[in-house]
């Protein structure tokens, strides 16, 4: 592994400060903010709830349009696109004079910190990596664990002494100080990729490049996206409801913050774990498997859970989030190639999105219609184990088309 990291540093590099610098754009970076924004607006709880969850959609609906030019443009190029957009948004988040401008600033982040940074990121890895293209989406999307535990912390220390705007300059002049020339840097010079053997023994042929068009029309690609909905549909139902079961089960409130270190540190074991069984047995042969320990998760929490067992249910999210993380970088250009990936991967990206917008949605409203969220969770593990079967069943056809 330190070799390999050694040979290809800036290329992973590169990766693992987009993928970092996506953290300005996602749920735990922006909800900081939350409460001084209602105070500044005037909104309530539910009214900046919509106002979010309507930013996240329509930049889910922009995804697959932008995403596409990764496949025509070089990634440095878009890096000095994207990378100041965020920026942008950040200065204007902080800034915000009305409700629409603050509006169309959480549209930015949301498209252009969680969507498009992480996007050219692992469509850069997909193409660039064939041998080693596990290992190299394990290291790259370690900045996702990376920024989650420090940039809210920095954050937080700024706001609290400065205010909350200063939080936000400090953002952009991060993102344009740092993350631009070092990410630009890195992703300059392309990276040749090597062809490569499964350690099996079994050869790798070449995949052909599948079209956006025909990728729609394969019933594969949409059994799959069912699994690819489960962890980020039911991850950020129990981040988002964290208050909710911690007042209904009578957690001390400090061992949900607790356990997410728990669940940062098992996702980063086993990100790099599945990249070794990626490199090893392909990405196809981890399909059946990553759906289970979330599966786990969603039954415990449907119980009454001591405090304890929140260490537990932790874990199995930290599995199923490591894995599938490493899994679905590596996946798409192993089955559909890597001439559109641009294009194929943004239409995945964008269904990721619209499941981060709708967990938290519908099932707060199913708990206001009095259907408690254990009730919901045993509905959830159900479905996790009906996808994880569909995950097997596409795993056979899809070694049978290889």
């Amino acid at each position: 592994m330190f070799a390999f990291l050694r040979e290809n540093f800036r290329w992973i590099a590169g990766g693992f400060i987009l993928t970092y610098c996506s953290s300005f754009g996602q749920t735990y970076f922006i909800s900081a903010s939350i409460a001084q924004w209602q105070s500044d607006f005037g909104l309530s709880h539910g009214q900046f709830g919509r106002l979010y969850m309507f930013a996240t959609l329509a930049s889910a609906m922009c995804l697959p349009f932008i995403g596409r030019i990764v496949d025509v443009a070089a990634p440095h190029r878009m890096i000095a696109i994207v990378i100041p957009v965020l920026a942008g948004a950040a200065l204007l988040a902080g800034f915000a004079a009305s409700v629409p401008i603050l509006f169309v600033a959480i549209f930015a982040l949301r498209l252009f910190g969680q969507g498009m940074t992480t996007h050219v990121a692992l469509t850069a890895t997909g193409r660039w990596f064939v041998a080693e293209r596990g290992r190299a989406v394990s290291l790259v999307v370690l900045g996702h664990q990376g920024g989650e535990a420090t940039v809210p912390l920095a954050f937080a220390a700024l706001s609290i002494a400065y205010g909350y705007r200063v939080g936000w300059i400090a953002a952009a002049v991060a993102l344009l100080a740092i993350g631009l020339p070092c990410a630009w840097w890195c992703y300059r010079r392309p990276r040749v990729p090597r062809p490569a053997r499964y350690r099996d023994g079994a050869g790798r042929a070449e995949t052909r490049s599948w079209t956006r068009r025909e990728v729609l029309r394969d019933p594969l690609f949409w059994i799959i996206l069912a699994g690819v909905l489960g962890p980020a549909f039911i991850g950020t139902t129990i981040f988002y409801h964290q208050n909710y079961m911690t007042e209904l089960h009578g957690w001390p409130p400090r061992f949900f913050a607790e356990s997410l270190i728990v669940m940062a540190l098992t996702t980063l074991i086993c990100a790099l774990l599945a990249g070794a069984a990626v490199d090893r047995f392909g990405a196809r042969s981890l399909l059946p498997f990553f759906l289970l320990p979330l599966a786990g998760a969603c039954f415990v929490l449907a119980g009454s859970v001591p405090a304890a067992a929140l260490y537990g249910v932790m874990v199995l999210v930290g599995i199923s989030y490591g894995i599938s993380s490493t899994l679905f970088g590596a996946l798409w250009p192993e089955i559909y190639g890597v001439a559109n990936l641009g294009a194929i991967r943004s239409v995945a990206v964008a269904t990721m999105v619209l499941a981060t917008a709708a967990g938290p949605g519908l099932t707060g409203t199913l708990i206001d219609r009095g259907i408690p969220l254990p009730a919901q969770m045993a509905y959830l593990g159900a479905y996790c184990l009906a996808a994880a079967g569909a995950m097997a069943a596409a795993a056979g056809v899809l070694k049978r088309r290889a």
